[in-house]
């Protein structure tokens, strides 16, 4: 009677970490994102992710020298981690040029949207039934969309197109991510970070401002945050079930209207909270719809971050 008993409240600490894991991941990911619409109003998007990704290393490298460098090219399924890579690099670049233009909030919005096209590419992609509920669920979510980008000859902007492109560039990455669990949070990581830091680096030349100290370190401290983010998230998806911890992420909205009012005045549009409200109540039918449950038994969780 014991042994259920303490295997049972295992259970339960090993899912309240990857919640709490979650929370803190999105927390930082709204961090990154305040920080970096910060800093792409005095530097180009290039620049900022150049460095953005060298101070991710200061995160990582600690990590890929306990892991091993040869481990990072013992990859399965090279084609995909390549179009992952690209995918989280689209993401990223995608982002930041949104975010010059549109209120933080604004471009959170579309990428609330993302687990909407997640479920309608896992039955493309990954074979998975999506019954007819969740296919009404996802046709309102693409509805609440458009009600955001208002697609008229007069409201319809390149930058609500960049977050819009990059919003379903972090659904492929999301569908990328399930196919390639086998691979190490680490690598998985590792190789997304280089990603942006070739990008960036193409994207700067001709772009290049010299920053002062304090501007520097601010940049470096966005790869920092952002790495930690990735990290706590990855880890959290390993510790509790997907359908638990996706409406979670719905967290990072909140985040993004206070850091948008607080830094920036920046007040959504009531277009905006029409469209994001639509598109998180048909984002949270499909989790309450979604019977796949992914637990890891603690006793296959690494210790650690791989």
């Amino acid at each position: 009677m014991a042994q259920p008993t303490a295997r049972n409240s295992t259970m339960r600490n090993v899912l309240l970490a990857g919640i709490l894991l979650m929370l803190a991941g999105d927390f930082l990911f709204a961090l990154n994102d305040a920080m970096g619409k910060w800093l792409v109003t005095s530097f180009s998007v290039g620049q900022v992710v150049l460095i953005r990704s060298i101070g991710a290393f200061f995160v990582l490298g600690p990590m890929i020298a306990r892991q091993g460098t040869a481990r990072l090219f013992r990859m399965e399924r090279l084609e995909l981690q390549v179009l992952r890579v690209v995918m989280t690099t689209l993401d990223t670049a995608l982002f930041y040029a949104a975010v010059v233009y549109l209120p933080l909030a604004d471009v959170m919005s579309f990428y609330m949207a993302g687990p909407i096209y997640v479920a309608a590419l896992s039955h493309l992609l990954l074979g998975e039934k999506v019954g007819w509920r969740r296919w009404m669920a996802i046709l309102v979510g693409f509805c609440g969309v458009l009600i955001m980008l208002k697609p008229s000859s007069a409201a319809f902007s390149l930058s609500s197109t960049f977050a819009l492109a990059g919003s379903i560039s972090f659904a492929f990455a999301i569908i990328l991510n399930r196919r390639l669990r086998g691979t190490s949070d680490t690598s998985l990581v590792t190789w997304q970070t280089i990603g942006t830091l070739l990008v960036g680096g193409v994207l700067t030349i001709g772009n290049w401002q010299t920053p002062s100290s304090l501007d520097f370190g601010a940049m470096l401290l966005l790869g920092v945050v952002s790495c930690g983010a990735h990290l706590m998230i990855t880890r959290a998806l390993k510790l509790a079930p997907a359908s638990t911890l996706a409406p979670l992420h719905y967290s990072l909205l909140l985040w993004a209207v206070i850091f948008g009012l607080a830094f920036f005045g920046d007040v959504p549009g009531p277009r905006i909270l029409i469209g994001s409200g639509i598109i998180v109540l048909a984002g949270l039918f499909i989790f309450h719809r979604q019977k796949v449950v992914d637990t890891v038994p603690p006793e296959n969780v690494p210790k650690g971050v791989n």
